[in-house]
């Protein structure tokens, strides 16, 4: 069972998505295009659940499969969609879970939609600090239940990623995710 822990922010969050991204890297060099730190460990300041999540664009998810038992070598288990389409879900230390990976092949949406939200968190401080609130009173209601925890943030990630997918920056990455180019920045380190 995994308890919902929500901690204050820890500088050592980037540096652990920076040792990861490099074993990544490594094991997974002819599929994998590029690499973002997200969700609130990417947030400076954010309170987070203690697991490094990391966005992957890949050539193509059916490429990634193939990886699945270096995958697993690494520390990693095979999640597959795990409830959304288009993606492959990695996770690395069972009930204490240490990162998750979230693999979309490159021009993906989804991977817009979530370097939206994690930006407009990191430029809009007071939206930050509201979300970090919600996520403390929700951990202390949900303890033991991170599907419940996860849902009470449901409302509040929507209303804010619609607001994110507004700005400017979005729109334009948005739209070379649904039909525009494919090269996306090869930065490995947002």
């Amino acid at each position: 069972m995994r308890i919902v822990v929500v901690a204050p922010y820890d500088q050592q969050w980037p540096v652990q998505y920076q040792a990861e991204r490099a074993r990544l890297e490594a094991v997974l060099k002819s599929v994998m295009v590029s690499s973002h730190h997200i969700g609130s460990t990417s947030v400076p300041g954010l309170v987070a659940k203690p697991v490094i999540d990391i966005l992957l664009e890949v050539t193509d998810l059916s490429e990634l499969d193939k990886c699945n038992r270096a995958m697993a070598a690494s520390g990693f288990d095979a999640r597959g969609e795990n409830g959304i389409a288009g993606r492959r879900y990695f996770t690395k230390g069972g009930d204490r879970r240490s990162h998750q990976v979230h693999a979309f092949e490159v021009g993906d949406e989804q991977v817009v939609k979530h370097l939206a939200f994690r930006d407009y968190l990191i430029e809009n401080p007071q939206v930050a600090e509201a979300y970090a609130e919600l996520k403390q009173n929700a951990a202390k209601v949900c303890r033991n239940d991170i599907k419940r925890y996860q849902q009470m943030k449901t409302d509040f990630i929507s209303h804010y990623l619609k607001l994110a997918m507004e700005e400017p920056e979005a729109r334009q990455k948005a739209t070379k995710a649904n039909g525009g180019s494919k090269a996306q920045n090869p930065r490995n380190d947002t």
